[in-house]
């Protein structure tokens, strides 16, 4: 029952974001409309990675990742954003693939012909602490290519950015939703 209701809440959360726009925000300090999405990491089962992931829309179509998660083990691990909005399943698998509306292969952040959703490898210190502030120019709020409503997910190895489709990166240790903050 407990992973029924938890179904139809990640489904119901899911359609809620998929369906709603992005809200503009007015940056006072330099007087610039942003927008500001969030994902809130939570961990699968047998795992203790969580965090948060904060997407901001800048100029340029591009967009700014900042990543603080804890609970990892020291060393890289790649992290993806997944076709579906969907975390109820205890292993992330409900989340589907690598977001990837392009039909590209998978590769790394920098690559031209990579997944919208390859974000590359985390690093996390001997803490289990990971944090990483970037450029993105493939994600957006809008369009074929939005992000919101759909899930990232790290993994518990590094992304090898060859393998196909997934980068070899292991299983999934954390998932979250992309949502509209305030």
């Amino acid at each position: 029952m407990k992973k029924v209701v938890a179904s139809v809440l990640g489904l119901s959360f899911s359609i809620v974001f998929m369906g709603c726009a992005a809200k503009l925000k007015v940056d006072v300090r330099k007087g610039e409309k942003i927008r500001t999405v969030m994902a809130v990491l939570q961990p699968t089962e047998g795992s203790n990675v969580e965090g948060r992931i904060i997407f901001i829309e800048e100029e340029g179509n591009n967009v700014r990742v900042v990543v603080e998660l804890s609970g990892l083990s020291p060393g890289d691990h790649g992290f993806h954003i997944h076709q579906f909005g969907d975390c109820s399943m205890t292993d992330g698998t409900s989340a589907g693939g690598h977001f990837n509306p392009g039909g590209k292969s998978h590769g790394p952040r920098n690559s031209y012909n990579r997944h919208v959703g390859d974000l590359g490898n985390l690093t996390a210190d001997i803490n289990g602490i990971a944090r990483a502030d970037f450029i993105d120019h493939k994600l957006a709020f809008e369009g074929k290519r939005s992000i919101i409503g759909r899930a990232v997910i790290v993994h518990a190895l590094p992304d090898d950015f060859t393998s196909q489709p997934t980068g070899a990166a292991g299983a999934r240790v954390a998932c979250g939703v992309i949502g509209i903050t305030e």
